[in-house]
């Protein structure tokens, strides 16, 4: 007699009921994939891991190494108890996400970092972060985001964000509900002084009040369109920010990308299926939503513009992290990975979340001409900048900036591990990590799993 599944893979995972490591294995079981968890205390257990597993399959073909890393700490324990980052953690910070302040004036029911009360960080402190991070990276940190708790409840904010500014970080978020921004159209014309290389990482979950009510716990909706015309007036790039739950908001998904992409200033859609720490409840945890899942609803509910294949594996984190980008062509978008195959040049694409045409331009010339005939790197680097306008390359720095708010959008798919759909390997990449004021860098699903305390 058969099993009734596929084995896939081994790892490491934890027992829902004690907490504690154990041995896993990921299975396929009627097009999906799962944990399927040994604990010698406990027994097994059946835990979703990928709603479509083809994805498991396609991913591979996107990975590649992670970058050399400096580290903070010794292996220890073991993963992910040894954070970090230790010796065994194999990619660099893309992202590195500082909490200014534990303090929220909102208090979301799904809240990841149970924010409410709490201390503002000083600035010298903040300083003292931003600087560890830069050196932990060579001087050439790529993404700096600015997070909390609710960070505009910080006094000293718009200090913080021009000393990151100062530091030259080659892009800085602010992480944000949007509620000052909704009220204090001031606020909102400050950060355009900030720009180019920087944008608002906007909670915005759907197109309804009872999305708002589920999820942040009241009405948010009319706030959340204040907040984005304020930014539109000042001419500041946008990237809504959508926590999908099932039977709450994940019909919308479709929705949310429209609206974004008629929308001026706004630059993306970053999807985050719920994870399960802070103040998210299990009810929902035997229906997850996960990555391919929601890869899934975008080609359903935007009618095929966006086909689950153009949406692809972030290389330097292909486990947890998928992305497209659409360049607008007359009234619509049109992906560039349905006209560029990707997944033929990934040694050219940088570990990076910041994917840039002229980085990626600038690296197929390279290899070319190390490689020479036997590359055809020179192909990418037609493909892409046949899609831009003509002498792109050549403009500044602001005009490039300008061309990309305005004609472009990206859609970036990042699920989080938890305790339940924990696994050791895909954590080992993880490239969002938190900036801890003990100066370490933390992955943030182990940080909020084990670390935060």
């Amino acid at each position: 007699m058969l099993r009734d599944y596929l084995f896939h893979d081994a790892t490491r995972s934890f027992c829902s009921k004690c907490q504690q490591l154990c041995d896993a294995k990921i299975v396929i079981k009627n097009g999906s994939a799962y944990l399927l968890k040994n604990c010698l205390v406990h027994g097994e257990e059946l835990e979703l891991f990928e709603e479509d597993a083809s994805y498991l399959f396609e991913k591979h073909r996107y990975d590649k190494p992670g970058n050399k890393i400096k580290t903070e700490t010794a292996i220890k324990d073991g993963c992910p108890s040894d954070c970090g980052l230790c010796p065994d953690h194999e990619q660099h910070t893309c992202i590195g996400l500082i909490e200014v302040t534990r303090r929220c004036d909102l208090g979301c029911p799904v809240c990841y970092a149970s924010s409410g009360d709490g201390e503002h960080l000083p600035l010298d402190q903040i300083e003292r972060m931003m600087d560890f991070y830069k050196a932990r990276e060579g001087g050439k940190a790529e993404i700096l985001q600015i997070s909390g708790g609710e960070p505009t409840t910080h006094p000293q904010i718009e200090a913080i964000l021009k000393l990151a500014k100062r530091k030259r970080f080659k892009y800085v978020m602010l992480n944000t509900n949007g509620l000052r921004l909704a009220e204090d159209k001031q606020f909102a014309a400050f950060l355009k002084a900030l720009t180019p290389g920087f944008e608002v990482y906007l909670q915005f979950d759907g197109l309804t009040e009872k999305v708002y009510q589920k999820l942040r716990g009241r009405k948010l909706l009319d706030i959340k369109r204040a907040a984005i015309a304020n930014l539109q007036a000042a001419e500041v790039p946008i990237t809504l920010v959508a926590t999908i739950t099932r039977d709450v908001n994940d019909g919308q998904v479709g929705e949310i990308v429209e609206f974004g992409m008629q929308s001026d200033y706004i630059r993306g859609v970053n999807f985050q299926p719920v994870a399960f720490f802070g103040r998210g409840t299990r009810e929902n945890l035997k229906n997850r939503v996960t990555l391919s899942g929601i890869r899934r609803d975008i080609e359903v509910q935007t009618g095929g513009i966006f086909k689950r294949e153009d949406i692809v594996p972030l290389p330097c984190n292909v486990d947890r992290v998928a992305v497209t980008y659409a360049i607008k062509n007359g009234d619509g978008y049109v992906p560039i990975t349905s006209k560029i195959k990707v997944g033929n040049y990934v040694e050219l694409i940088d570990n990076t979340m910041d994917f840039r045409a002229e980085d990626v331009v600038k690296n197929a010339i390279a290899k070319s001409l190390t490689k020479g005939a036997v590359c055809d790197c020179l192909k990418l680097k037609n493909d892409i900048t046949s899609l831009l306008p003509a002498g792109y390359l050549k403009w500044t720095s602001r005009e490039r900036a300008d061309f990309i708010d305005k004609n472009t959008f990206r859609i970036t798919i990042s699920s989080f591990i938890d305790m339940y759909n924990f696994d050791a390997k895909s954590i080992k990449k993880e490239c969002v990590h938190v900036i801890t004021p003990d100066l370490r860098r933390i992955p943030f699903s182990a940080y909020n799993m084990l670390h935060r305390g």
